[in-house]
């Protein structure tokens, strides 16, 4: 990788598993071969497994560690945060970093009491600088998320300091880029202008998924393409590189 490049990828994972019903497939084997090849400093992971009982049962070859660990490709830490606890388990955000973590955050954003929402604040130190990622999966209603991206924004104004960079990453669930203008009201950018439809991943026909900077200079952005991405989740990847 080119020096001073920042990579940053970001991927809803849809809890390492396809299909309904009897028809599910465990992915998250074929899911850890991809996050390798994204071949990214930072990943940026949505609806993430902790642990599910009854997927355990029924799969044989569910992995014994958390979905978390169980992707960080070597060298790279796994940071954590559950977001959701349902009757069976519980599933979150995480990332994975090639650079040192420096230290982790955590704050609820659910927006009411039918979606368990949060985002998850890591500080890593790369190319001899501080740069705060922060992982989001917004919710399902419109109101919600510009609600949600206040409240991320206020986060970012108190415990992120001025001068330092910060990433903004995540499943938004941003339909027409509609938080575009907030965010770049708090000086965060993303690469508009470019076409990165993200979902659904099979026959993309809208960008669900974003990566906005602060404090970087942005250089290109990246959806892989090709029809094993279609099968491992909803989603695609996005991958975006700054200039640190």
């Amino acid at each position: 990788m080119s020096a001073g490049i920042f990579r940053v990828a970001t991927y809803n994972i849809h809890k390492g598993v396809q299909g309904l019903g009897p028809a599910r497939r465990l992915e998250i084997h074929n899911l850890g071969h991809a996050v390798e090849q994204l071949d990214a400093d930072i990943v940026c992971l949505q609806e993430v497994r902790k642990l599910h009982r009854r997927e355990e049962r029924y799969f044989t070859r569910w992995p014994e560690l958390p979905q978390a660990e169980f992707l960080a490709p070597e060298g790279y830490e796994a940071v954590y945060q559950t977001n959701a606890t349902t009757r069976h388990g519980e599933h979150g955000n995480a990332l994975l970093s090639r650079w040192p973590v420096v230290s982790r955050g955590h704050e609820d954003v659910s927006d009411h009491r039918f979606e368990q929402r949060g985002l998850l604040h890591v500080k890593v130190f790369a190319h001899r600088r501080p740069v705060h990622v922060i992982v989001l999966h917004l919710g399902l209603i419109a109101g919600s998320r510009l609600r949600q991206i206040e409240q991320v924004t206020a986060y970012i104004a108190r415990e992120v300091p001025r001068r330092e960079a910060v990433i903004v990453a995540g499943d938004l669930n941003d339909w027409g880029a509609k938080l575009r203008p907030a965010m770049n009201a708090a000086g965060l950018q993303d690469f508009k202008g470019e076409r990165q439809w993200t979902y659904p991943s099979r026959l993309p026909l809208t960008q669900l998924d974003y990566v906005y900077g602060r404090g970087l200079k942005p250089v290109g952005v990246h959806i892989p393409r090709g029809r094993i991405w279609g099968q491992m989740s909803d989603h695609l990847p996005l991958i975006a590189e700054f200039k640190v």
